[in-house]
This record gives C-alpha cells, structure tokens and sequence, in this order.
C-alpha cells in the first residue's frame, strides 16, 4: 500500500513539471512571437516591403497671395541590410558618385546605436539622402542589380526668394527626443525648425501613407499586395497664407543691410505682422539639402550670429521710445493730465542726481514733451508717483508695483504670445528686484530715476516696441502679433483674433498719439513728416555700455484710421533720428504709397548703402 501511494505520489511530480515545461514554452513562444517586434518584422519583411509614402508638405503665400515657399522632390537611397546580396560595389559607388572610402563610413554609422538607435537589419535604414536628379537617373537605370536597396522619394523645401529667413524657418532631420515626443516620426523623418516651420508643423506636415509591396521566397518585389488595395494614400499637409507682405519684407530687408538690428512692422487693427527682420540675416536656401549641417555651422559662428532673431529674442534698452509707455501710466494714475508741467533745466536734478536732456523750451506739458523727448518731464513724472503718494501707494515699492501693471498691460515684460518660437520676455524689473540689490525701504524714484526714460534695467524687444505703436494706433487695444493669417481648413487660433484691452483708459491714448504726431510735425522725427500721410512717431536714442548709443523709432500711420505700426532698432547706430526714423519712415510710405517719392529718394539712397556694421564687429 505505500508503494503504491509513492508511485501515485511521483507521478503528480512528472505531471507538474511537465506542465511547468509547457508553461515555460508557452510564455517564450508568446514573447517571441507576439511581443518581440523583431521576429514580426523579420515574418513580414519575407513576404512584404512597407514602403512609406510622404506627404506633400503645406505651402506658404504671402498675404497678397504669392507663392514664396513650396516643395522640390528629393531621393533617398535606403537598404534593408538582411536583403542585400554581393553587389559591384565599386559600381554601385561611381552610380552614386562617391567614394569606397565613404560607402564604408556610411554603412559603420548606419549600424552605430549612438548615430542610429533604430537600426535593425530586418526595417529599411537610410545611407544617402538628396540624391540629385542625374544621380537619381543613374541609380534608377541599375536598381535591379542591387537586391535590398530600393529609393525613397521624399521632398525638400524651396523659397522663391531669398529673404524672410527667420520667419519662415527651415527643416532638420529628428532627434530621438523628437520620436519619443511624438509617434508621427520616424528616424530619417524631418520636423520644422525654427519660425513659421516649427510653431506650424502640425498643420504643415500632413499624414504619412504606406505602400505595401509583395515579396517571391528569394525576396523579389513581385508587385502591390492586393494591387494596391491595402495602401494608405499620403495626405497632404495643410497651406499657410502668412500675414506678410513679401515686397514689404524684402525692401526693409535691404534698408538694414550692413547694419544690425531689428525691424517689424504689424497691421494694428489685426496684429498681423507686415514685416519681421532681422539683421544681419541669411539666404534660407543655405540650410536646405546635403549642405545643411555645413552652412548651419557657418552661420552658428559667424560672429554677427545671422540666426539669433533680434526681432523677437534682442533684449534692448527702448530709450524714448518707452516715453508713451510711461506717459499712459501716469496719465492713468491721475499723476499728470494734459495741463501738468514739469521743469527741464537741461535735463533732471534732484538731490545731486542729474539726467541730462537736449535743449528744449521748458517748462512743458505731457504733449510738448512727447514732441521734443523731454527727459525731465518723465522723470519728474515718475518722482511724483513714486516718491510723493506714500497716502495713497503705501510705500515706493507698492506704487512701483501699480505702475509695472500698467506696463505688462501694454505688453512689457513677458512674453506677448506670437506665433513662433523663441520669443523673448525683455526684462521689467519689480519691487523685489530692487529691495535685493538696495535693501528693503532702501531706495526711492531717485535710485531707479532712468527707468522712467527706457534706461537702467528695463529691456524690451522690437515686437514689443511695435506692440505699443499698435495699442496707441488703435487708442486703447491690441490683438497678440502673429505671422499666420489663415490656415487651409481652419480657423485661426483665438488669441489672434481677440482684442486685449491694457488697464488703461482710451482718452489717454488720443493725447500721447497726439504728442507723437508733433513730434512728427515739429519734433524729433521730423524726417518722417510726409506730405500725404500723417505719420506718428517717437525716436529712441538708447544708451549703450559697450560701445556707440542705438538708434530707435517707434511709430503708426496714419494718424486717423491707422494702417500700420512699426519698430526699428539699429545697433550702435547714434540718435533715433540718424537710423531709426529715416528707415521707419521709408516702410511706411513705402507700405501705404507703393514707392518712395522722388524727393525722398536721397534719404532712400543713404539707408540702402550706409554701413554701421564697423561699430559692433563682435556684436
């Protein structure tokens, strides 16, 4: 009887591992057949090749409807490395027009997991891409005698002309971060990058097809599987109408060559940006195609840094510019009114401390002072708010804190929200930032006293200066910038085509565009009084630590019913009046006339061939 329980009992042992053996077998065929990808690819790469299809990417027209940047077809030379067979290499080379030397080097960084973290010999790997048209020919005549190559087609963008760079962007190749980011790419793939490129990219790129090709037991494409009826047809990415004004672009463009600096210009009743350079700037064309990674070195160290975009990234001291700014909130604040006048003894003095100022008749009130950019007013003004209503602020820091809020309002300080990437915030500083560096209850107007003039701390970048020539064009709103007017199939996103409303009164704009006008009629900005067109306007002579002073101009025409408005900032350039106006001056008339008058052609002249790069070598 107990021989027969220790069989019985041995028996249920064999049975138990037997079925712990079919288990073990069971979960590894499950993972090698359903959980590991490779040896799904590898079953259907046997049977088929899954050629992707890339869509055609979205075009860009300018506002008037002008194709500036479309698509060119382009050939990729790809391998699948478990289907290559002994080929002539020393053929396949001279058909591609390179050397042994550098088939070698292709095929050692394809299987580099460093360079190439997706490679796999069962999925097709990229080895040339940009192949040209004579290259392309060659290859296709002599495909079939290189088993497990096949060609890609794909495309590459084209610009009809050569301006508007840091707008439009470009394309790169993806990052890994890029595939982990988002599923849509693959590696090889290309994403926007930079400007209107990359911020767009969703709508651009459109949706991949595939299609599916059926393979014989040697691996020989034997036709479409199903003729065709499993392939997913490529859907093309969506156009874009920019809001700029191609011509516009391309003459203000030529009037900051051989000069640093910004220049936008935007249509106030819409935010749409007219115009956006940036100077020095670069032929988009030059980071297109296999020169890309050379060109892009190049220009990432030429010392005049061509891709840094000073329109949206320049952090700069807005000098008078800031005047209007700060007239609107001390208007608002009831600090001054129309009938406040301030003293102007060749600048502000106040205990020891002295802003000098041009000559100028004085005292005067707000709108005299905008015409002749007096220093003094503002800065007694802003004395007055800080330092004179402890009743109604508390202290110096709370009322610094109000007048900082109408400034953010206006689009100071952070970052407006265009549509492109990288934008800067410029810099306002607050009550904290003082009490840091003078101590808490340690300083007073006296201490910051230039930031009442667009000096010391306070930094801004040309968006934002052209962001409040819109605000004051409109008399009390502005829509965010944007460089996209519409989108194929869809609305525009919300933000720009909402009104933003500053936490100032609109009465208060009608006086400050008013000054501005006189100073356009009999101020600083004489230079841009046109015969026909009643042009606002307001220079900016910044100081600059490091070398000459910058040259700035912040203005909107007409006065009434106002078309455009307009920054232009000119490093190390001298007086408002020297740069900043004659060239601010010029993309009106020529935006809202359509050519610059015969006796303003001079002025035209010394802009298109005057230098100032010589001032700034480094910069």
């Amino acid at each position: 009887m107990r021989k027969d329980y220790q069989l019985e009992k041995r028996k249920w042992v064999i049975i138990g591992f037997i079925l712990v053996i079919a288990c073990i077998y069971a979960v590894r065929l499950y993972s090698l057949q359903i959980d590991d990808g490779r040896y799904k690819a590898s079953a259907d790469t046997n049977a088929f090749l899954r050629k992707t299809i890339y869509p055609s990417r979205g075009l860009m027209y300018d506002r008037n409807g002008e194709l500036i940047v479309f698509n060119q077809p382009a050939y990729d030379v790809m391998m699948i490395p478990r289907d290559v067979q002994e080929f002539d290499t020393i053929d396949f080379c001279h058909t591609l027009n390179i050397t042994y030397d550098q088939f070698m080097a292709r095929l050692k960084a394809m299987k580099d997991p460093r360079q190439n973290p997706g490679y796999s010999t069962y999925t097709p790997q990229r080895l040339i891409t940009h192949l040209s048209a004579q290259d392309y020919g060659r290859l296709q005549e002599k495909l079939y005698r290189y088993p497990g190559f096949f060609i890609q087609k794909r495309i590459l963008r084209q610009y009809k002309h050569s301006t508007a760079a840091n707008v439009l962007g470009n394309l790169r190749e993806v990052s890994q971060r890029d595939i982990e980011r988002d599923p849509y790419y693959q590696r090889g793939d290309y994403i926007g990058d930079l400007g209107v490129e990359k911020s767009y990219d969703e709508y651009l790129r459109g949706v991949k097809g595939a299609e599916i090709l059926i393979r014989d037991a040697h691996g020989r494409i034997q036709g479409r599987y199903e003729d065709g009826a499993k392939d997913i047809p490529a859907v093309s990415g969506r156009n874009l109408r920019l809001a700029l004004d191609h011509e516009l672009q391309q003459y203000a463009e030529s009037l900051m060559v051989n000069k640093i600096g910004a220049v936008v210009a935007i249509e106030p009743e819409t935010g749409e940006i007219l115009c956006m350079v940036s100077s020095p700037t670069y032929d988009p064309m030059k980071l297109v195609g296999r020169q890309r990674g050379e060109n892009y070195s190049l220009l990432k160290d030429d010392p005049y840094k061509p891709l840094f975009d000073r329109a949206l990234m320049g952090a700069y001291p807005p000098g008078s510019t800031f005047k209007p700014a700060n007239g609107l909130a001390l208007l608002q604040e009831g600090i001054i009114n129309n009938s406040t006048m301030y003293p102007c003894s060749g600048g502000f003095i106040s205990g020891g401390l002295r802003v000098g100022c041009h000559g100028h008749p004085a005292p005067l009130p707000l709108k005299p002072a905008l015409q002749t950019s007096c220093n003094g007013y503002f800065c007694w003004g802003l004395k007055a708010m800080l330092d004179n209503n402890r009743r109604r602020y508390g202290s110096t820091g709370e009322a610094f804190e109000v007048w900082k809020k109408h400034l953010v309002s206006l689009g100071y300080g952070y970052k407006l929200g265009v549509d492109l990437p990288g934008e800067g915030r410029g810099f306002l500083p607050n009550e904290k930032f003082y009490s840091k560096i003078y101590g808490e209850g340690r300083w007073s107007a006296n201490t910051i006293i230039s930031v009442a003039i667009g000096q010391g701390e306070i930094l801004a970048t040309p968006l934002q200066i052209a962001n409040l020539g819109a605000a004051i064009a409109n008399r009390g709103w502005f829509i965010t910038p944007h460089v996209v007017k519409e989108i194929q199939d869809t609305v525009l996103p919300e933000e720009y085509r909402t009104k933003r409303y500053p936490t100032i009164d609109r009465r208060y704009f009608d006086d400050v565009a008013e000054g501005m006008r006189m100073a356009v009629t009999g101020g600083t900005c004489r230079l841009a009084n046109l015969p026909d067109i009643e042009v606002c306007g307001k220079t900016g002579t910044a100081q600059n630590p490091h070398g000459k002073d910058h040259s700035a101009f912040l203005g909107f025409a007409p006065y009434h019913n106002p078309k455009i408005a307009i920054c232009v900032y000119v490093q190390n350039a001298g007086f408002g009046a020297t740069y900043g106006v004659p060239i601010g001056s010029l993309i009106i008339e020529r935006y809202l006339k359509g050519s610059i008058a015969p006796e303003r052609k001079y002025i035209e002249d010394n802009m298109l061939h005057s230098n100032t790069l010589i001032f700034s070598p480094k910069q």
